[in-house]
């Protein structure tokens, strides 16, 4: 993203600009031309990340929130589900608009999406996670034995199956997948892990 952009979504996070200038926005984020501004602007716009109502003069950030019919829910990167080859990133790629009666969660949600083959018989409301879906994901660590988690492993972000193994102390991270993939056995004190949410959802992709 242009550091533009980052700027001004900033600055919608911090106050409404809608009623700005061209020329006064771009004093606030250090940037003497308008029509950059402008640009700028029309580009967040047609990316999804801000909503500008013009006719009442606001712009607005786009947040995971309701929005009539939809809920608008941010997409944070790619989470693995082969070999561990992605990293990840907290940097908003783009925006998932879904029925609000298809989400039962009232918690603040995000989304990935999945890359890899190791969870294509997974089965979440009858539904497995290949390659190029996207999963949504509920934050936080209140999960049990059995429920897919995104969890991170020394910065790498995946998709698994969890079972903590209270004997022997340690957590065991499950494929589930057509081909014969072993599982991840960690030590938890022994490595940088944590769960990062629970998968709630899958949105199939067509191929």
């Amino acid at each position: 993203m242009h550091i533009i952009q980052e700027k001004l979504l900033k600055l919608t996070s911090e106050q409404n600009i809608g009623n700005l200038k061209l020329r006064e926005i771009g004093d606030l984020i250090g940037t003497p031309h308008p029509q950059l501004i402008k640009h700028h602007l029309n580009q967040l716009e047609q990316k999804g990340f801000i909503v500008i109502n013009r006719l009442k003069k606001t712009i607005e950030r786009v947040g995971e929130k309701s929005t009539g019919l939809l809920k608008v829910i941010p997409i944070l990167g790619t989470a693995d589900c082969g070999p561990a080859n992605f990293y990840a990133d907290q940097n908003i790629e783009g925006y998932l608009k879904i029925s609000s009666n298809l989400l039962k969660s009232d918690k603040k949600l995000f989304a990935l999406r999945a890359s890899g083959d190791s969870m294509n018989q997974a089965n979440i409301e009858n539904k497995s996670i290949e390659n190029g879906d996207y999963v949504i994901v509920e934050p936080g660590n209140n999960v049990s034995n059995n429920d897919y988690v995104v969890s991170i492993i020394d910065g790498v972000c995946n998709i698994k199956k969890l079972y903590v193994d209270e004997k022997n102390e340690q957590i065991i991270l499950l494929s589930e997948s057509s081909k014969n993939l072993p599982p991840i056995i960690l030590n938890p004190n022994e490595i940088n892990y944590y769960i990062n949410g629970k998968v709630i959802k899958v949105v199939n992709v067509p191929n």
